[in-house]
């Protein structure tokens, strides 16, 4: 029989900074709303191509993304906080990928995988996109064709610090709506 081996590596989350004593802690509102936001995220998998199937694996046991907080898959834009767009994204269907982004809940997130959402890949061509961030603003990108699961979970670590350290009122601010006037959305 082998011995039992115990995994070193899992890093645990810390509480937020603030005061803690015998069976009380005080902080921040923020702070408290970005940890819960940081560990709750809901993705919506909007996958074209190959990059979908090596999704499909890191959502499967092997690489479990579920184990980052992103338990439940959801396929409708309204319960979703975050967009991954996966593979070949035609200029016809930029539209409706926009339409997706547009029926999301602020706030909202978007993770680019693979080398054809990212840059159009090896299709330069007249009908295929040449990067989703013509169409929507990108938080991460995840480079590769198709990128490994360990890389789509790495671009999902990237999400969770940047939604952790997300401001409450950085939505209403000037410069995330001039990024947004950008893009032709109010």
């Amino acid at each position: 029989m082998r011995p039992v081996q115990y995994n070193t590596k899992l890093k645990t989350v810390e509480a937020p900074e603030g005061m803690m004593g015998d069976g009380f802690m005080a902080t921040s509102l923020e702070k408290v709303v970005g940890l819960a936001r940081k560990n709750s995220i809901w993705p919506l998998p909007f996958a074209t191509s190959c990059c979908g199937i090596e999704f499909m694996a890191t959502a499967a046991s092997h690489y479990d993304i579920a184990r980052f907080g992103a338990e439940r898959m959801s396929f409708s834009p309204r319960q979703c906080d975050l967009l991954m767009v996966m593979g070949t994204i035609s200029k016809k269907m930029g539209p409706v990928l926009r339409q997706v982004y547009l029926q999301m809940a602020e706030p909202r997130w978007v993770l680019s995988v693979g080398a054809c959402a990212c840059s159009g890949g090896i299709f330069d061509t007249y009908s295929v996109l040449q990067g989703i961030d013509q169409v929507i603003p990108v938080d991460v990108y995840v480079p590769g064709c198709p990128p490994r699961p360990e890389a789509i979970l790495d671009g999902f670590l990237k999400i969770q610090e940047l939604v952790g350290q997300e401001s409450l009122r950085r939505r209403k601010g000037e410069k995330y709506k001039e990024l947004l006037e950008s893009y032709g959305i109010q």
